[in-house]
């Protein structure tokens, strides 16, 4: 079996997914795809008619994000009309699913030039045809009454009332983020991987991060009022069902602690992102110098209805399978979905904190869905390599209750 080598990762800025407030809400998600994508190739001097396949993690796949963005972004990138392209949706996992399956591609012999990646307008959520999430009411009464699955918000709240975890540890980790992530922006750390998006005159239309909030103080996050109390009791049908009737099925006794808020959530951000993953005859052959190698890659998959817990148990099966302790990772990217899935992780792992998250997550940086795993595979590619470090594993939760995870080693 080939190893599979990582070359080269890219992505855009994170534009506030927002009509009328967000710089990218404007732009086609094909655009945002092919930005990357033509980067990647012009970055590496690619024959774009020998990749095999691009792999796009594309979780609202309705409306404008429909009929396999992957493939119609490599159009759009001056791709080779023989390069092909698939779309996934692991939700929230689909950017290291993506990665994950082009690493398989690789490994298994199928291909030798395979891209990795995502893509995912949030500022489109709302618009006719966008996606319904999946813990909304689709009329399959026999998967609720078997497993409901409330708001994700509500999920967070059910986890940190379960765990006893205190608010004001959540937005100390909230602060953090913001903290880390203004110091890596000021400092440089993500220039090596950020790609500028332009209008299609010319124009620039985002070339820095626009969501994080620099400004943030631990006072001014206990300020905010916690978000999903409201949302938890909103009916749902006729019959009044609510999110909160929907936990109490599976946890009858639980009296959910409302705990997070828009300050220790992931923002909604548009973004794409993509991985460069070869074979080393293939990138031997034509010149491709590897920066990482594929270690070990998992799926895992936890109780539904709290949707969030996958990423402790995913972690460790991705570590038994490389043959590793959790003491000889360097670098840990754990998306920071809501912040108690940070914190829960942190502590169950009995990690060191300055290993984790070190430039900031999804609290500070934005969550743009099916692109974020891919982006946090880039983050941690380039922070091994600024720290001169070997080993970084990656995961994140995914409605569902699911869980894939990577470990990437330095070469």
């Amino acid at each position: 079996m080939s190893e599979a080598w990582i070359i080269d990762a890219c992505r855009t800025p994170r534009g506030i997914g927002k009509k009328g407030k967000g710089a990218l809400a404007d732009q086609h998600p094909h655009h945002l795809g092919a930005t990357v994508l033509r980067a990647i190739a012009e970055r590496n001097n690619l024959n774009t008619a020998d990749v095999g396949d691009v792999i796009f993690g594309t979780h609202s796949q309705r409306g404008r994000q429909s009929n396999d963005l992957a493939r119609m972004a490599a159009l759009e990138a001056g791709y080779d009309i023989r390069a092909s392209g698939m779309t996934l949706d692991r939700f929230c996992g689909s950017g290291i699913t993506s990665v994950n399956l082009a690493a398989m591609n690789i490994m298994s012999g199928s291909e030798d030039l395979v891209i990795g990646g995502g893509a995912e307008m949030m500022s489109g959520y709302g618009e006719e045809g966008a996606a319904i999430a999946p813990f909304m009411d689709n009329g399959n009464l026999t998967l609720r009454e078997m497993h409901p699955q409330p708001h994700q918000g509500l999920c967070a709240d059910a986890v940190a009332t379960i765990e006893g975890i205190e608010r004001e540890a959540l937005d100390a980790l909230a602060y953090a983020s913001q903290q880390r992530a203004a110091n890596a922006i000021a400092n440089g750390y993500f220039d090596k991987s950020l790609i500028t998006v332009y209008n299609s005159d010319g124009s620039i239309a985002l070339d820095h991060e626009e969501f994080p909030r620099p400004q943030t103080t631990l006072e001014g996050l206990a300020e905010l009022k916690a978000s999903f109390g409201a949302l938890a009791d909103f009916p749902l049908d006729e019959a009044g069902t609510t999110f909160r009737s929907l936990v109490l099925q599976k946890f009858p006794d639980l009296e959910i602690n409302h705990v997070h808020h828009a300050g220790n959530s992931s923002g909604v951000v548009d973004g794409a992102a993509a991985v460069l993953l070869a074979s080393p005859d293939y990138a031997k052959a034509n010149g491709l110098k590897p920066r990482a190698r594929v270690r070990a890659m998992c799926n895992m998959g936890d109780c539904p209805t709290l949707m969030l817990n996958a990423p402790v148990p995913a972690a460790r099966k991705v570590l038994a399978k490389a043959g590793l302790q959790t003491t000889d990772i360097d670098l840990w990217e754990i998306n920071e979905a809501f912040s108690v899935v940070a914190e829960k992780f942190q502590r169950d792992l009995d990690l060191d904190r300055d290993t984790v998250n070190v430039n900031g997550g999804a609290m500070a940086l934005g969550h743009p869905i099916g692109a974020t795993g891919s982006v946090l595979i880039g983050t941690v590619l380039d922070e091994l390599e600024r720290q001169d470090k070997q080993l970084g594993l990656v995961t994140m939760c995914a409605a569902g209750g699911m869980a894939p995870a990577i470990i990437i080693e330095r070469i």
